[in-house]
């Protein structure tokens, strides 16, 4: 018996890497059964496995924003269906009012039933960026949605596989009867059949695992691997000193955050008290989204391997005031706060713990599209320079942690041209520690397609810590077919004709420490 003696560590060990290798392997079948090129080429989702109570025991190492907000979906599920969940179901959500991100971002969750017990002894979830869900533009990101309907379709805990069942009639019911529907729905449930497998894969090998080891003892780890995630925060909150932060975004609304550390008990409260109140625009970012950046930047201090978890929130206290722009209220637009505030809660909170400079803090959302074609895809930039390290050039920072289309697979499958892709030199911010360079993209379109950018930090630079210079700021515009350029801002939609040139220039980092 397990559960009142300390962890064996060796066990402690396997365990954690037994649940993580159950995320990673969920998350293979998934990339190689989607049919988007959004899951399969860009990798834009995430898989992770629960307890009985929904809390988050681990995950393989996917995208940031989705992972920490994930087990508000499944503990919303388990309020809301407890009574009625059955083997063989499984669920769609996508509330972002209910655990969800965005809509685009759709999560299906399957309860794990084992050993004739019947109630749910764990849950497996996977949540993957459907290319269209509907939405007042093609690729459900829209630059200029001001109520949650105008980004497409919403599920709330729909039941998308009843005792094995496949609800195909309902979920293309849903998929087409809206005011804005989807424009794709058959890929759409494709990578929901996609999801489902995915899933599937998590019980197979929770089900061998308690086989090899017994109910009581996976059970008992599941504890144990939350615990020793606790303890590693606590660790790295004992190294922290106080601190609070204010950073503005390009439309004038701001993240105020104040950090307050325990020392006696190892805790932290993490205060977002004087934030702007709930935006007209979409830059909105629900509660779920807060608390995945807020754990992302808690788990990036932990040097130790471990998996992140339901035990990395227990020494975090986060107050976010009901009706800011970090706690919503339905109907308010979210799309852009999953993808773009979340960077800035990020940044903000390294900032008011004095460990790294601004990094790009945007995603650089760049959507495309019509009735037949419809495409996403987030691009890379500067990170921020820390304490004894320079910024990377070109990479993904913080809350998104997807990849970019082959342009091969790119230019295969839509309308368009990738005429260049490099570096944006001296875009860093210099310091003792210089931060990363952005980069420039250009896409030329071959097919008249609205295109859309949902983008950051085109009038706000990314910050320098402790006398470090700021980051260059993004830039986007269109170049036409005649040569005549078109500034846009950071957020925009046009139209593209064939021979459109759009252009995305993104921000470097900020630098760390003054120059010598």
């Amino acid at each position: 018996m397990y559960t009142t003696s300390p962890p064996d560590p060796v066990r402690l060990e396997i365990f954690k890497n037994l649940y993580q290798f159950i995320a990673e392997q969920m998350g293979i079948v998934l990339q190689n059964t989607a049919a988007s090129v959004n899951i399969k080429e860009r990798l834009d989702f995430s898989c992770a496995i629960f307890d009985a109570s929904g809390l988050l025991v681990a995950n393989a190492p996917h995208i940031p924003v989705h992972l920490g907000s994930m087990s508000e979906s499944v503990r919303s599920l388990i309020n809301d269906k407890s009574d009625t969940i059955k083997p063989g179901n499984v669920y769609l959500s996508n509330n972002p009012y209910n655990g969800g991100t965005h809509l685009p971002d759709v999560t299906a969750i399957t309860p794990v039933f084992l050993e004739k017990i019947n109630t749910p002894l764990f849950y497996v979830a996977s949540r993957g960026h459907q290319a269209d869900i509907g939405g007042i533009t093609p690729g459900s990101m829209p630059p200029h949605s001001t109520t949650v309907e105008a980004e497409g379709i919403l599920f709330d805990n729909f039941l998308l596989v009843e005792q094995g069942n496949f609800q195909e009639t309902q979920i293309r019911h849903v998929l087409l009867n809206h005011p804005y529907p989807a424009r794709n729905p058959d890929q759409n449930i494709a990578d929901f059949k996609a999801q489902i497998a995915a899933n599937e894969r998590g019980v197979q090998e929770l089900g061998k695992m308690v086989a090899q080891y017994g109910l009581e003892t996976v059970q008992a780890y599941m504890k144990f691997v939350q615990n020793n995630a606790e303890e590693s925060v606590r660790r790295a909150i004992n190294l922290l000193k106080d601190g609070s932060f204010t950073y503005e975004m390009d439309h004038g609304a701001k993240i105020q955050v104040k950090v307050t550390i325990n020392q006696e008990n190892r805790s932290a409260i993490i205060d977002f008290t004087g934030t702007s109140p709930q935006l007209n625009s979409n830059f909105n970012a629900p509660k779920a989204v807060t608390q995945a950046a807020v754990l992302y930047v808690f788990r990036t201090l932990v040097d130790d391997n471990i998996p992140l978890n339901a035990g990395c929130l227990n020494p975090l206290e986060i107050i976010v005031p009901i009706g800011c722009m970090l706690n919503p209220t339905y109907p308010a637009a979210v799309v852009a706060g999953n993808v773009e505030t979340s960077q800035t809660i990020v940044d903000a909170l390294y900032g008011a713990l004095g460990v790294l400079a601004g990094s790009q803090g945007t995603m650089n959302n760049f959507t495309f599209g019509n009735e037949r074609y419809q495409y996403y895809e987030t691009i890379c930039g500067g990170s921020g320079a820390g304490a004894n390290f320079d910024g990377t050039d070109a990479v993904h920072t913080h809350m998104t942690n997807s990849r970019l289309t082959d342009p091969e697979v790119l230019e295969t499958r839509y309308p368009v041209l990738v005429e260049s892709f490099s570096l944006r030199p001296e875009s860093g911010g210099k310091g003792k520690y210089s931060g990363g360079n952005g980069v420039i993209r250009r896409v030329k379109f071959l097919e008249p397609m609205t295109a859309n950018i949902l983008s950051s930090h085109r009038v706000v630079p990314p910050f320098g810590l402790n006398g470090g210079k700021p980051g260059q700021v993004g830039r986007n515009w269109v170049e036409r077919q005649d040569g005549t350029p078109e500034e846009l801002s950071s957020t925009a939609t046009v139209e593209m004709q064939p021979g459109d040139i759009f252009v995305i220039a993104t921000p470097g980092g900020g630098g760390f420490g003054a120059v010598s």
